[in-house]
């Protein structure tokens, strides 16, 4: 995987489920992921919520991480955090990528693909009927490269968000 325009000193690609140890480097992967966004004003994941939600109880979503071999380290590249969702018209549970991101100076090795890759073996693995995902409509780059990968936009919907003082007000109502 880490063939295409690998560094001299990069091998392939390996995924592996994250840990609670790895909390803040999911942290530091979603800060990333949010300056990148342009949306950093709207993070507000501590290492607590996302022990918690994460690794607690009753996990709300898996994460993997990406990493490399750079020199003789493993290094983490990436990582994509995803949970169970559901068609009614497929009557299947589905997969939904929240979050993907991998390291700027680590791009163009593999990662992505191999974090999609992995997630699209689990959704399979699973028996799941999708594998979705939202992305930015002005992130050209990402959309060209999932569309490469075979995945299609779904142009005629439209992502609706409630949240805040408005999910709060939603919520009272009668």
């Amino acid at each position: 995987m880490g063939g295409q325009g690998a560094r001299e000193g990069v091998s392939d690609v390996r995924i592996r489920p994250a840990t609670e140890a790895d909390v803040p480097l999911i942290r530091a992967f979603i800060e990333a992921l949010a300056d990148y966004e342009r949306l950093r004003h709207e993070c507000r994941a501590t290492h607590e919520a996302l022990r918690e939600t994460l690794f607690g109880a009753h996990p709300a979503a898996e994460v993997v991480i990406a990493e490399l071999d750079e020199a003789g380290a493993t290094v983490p590249a990436g990582f994509a955090l995803f949970f169970r969702s559901y068609s009614t018209f497929l009557a299947r549970p589905g997969l939904y990528l929240e979050d993907l991101f991998v390291n700027p100076e680590q791009r163009g090795l593999g990662v992505g693909k191999a974090l999609l890759v992995h997630l699209a073996r689990i959704a399979v693995d699973r028996g799941y009927g999708r594998f979705e995902w939202s992305v930015l409509d002005w992130n050209e780059p990402a959309i060209g490269f999932y569309r490469k990968l075979g995945a299609v936009p779904m142009e005629e919907w439209t992502v609706m968000r409630v949240t805040g003082d408005a999910l709060t007000a939603l919520a009272v109502q009668h």
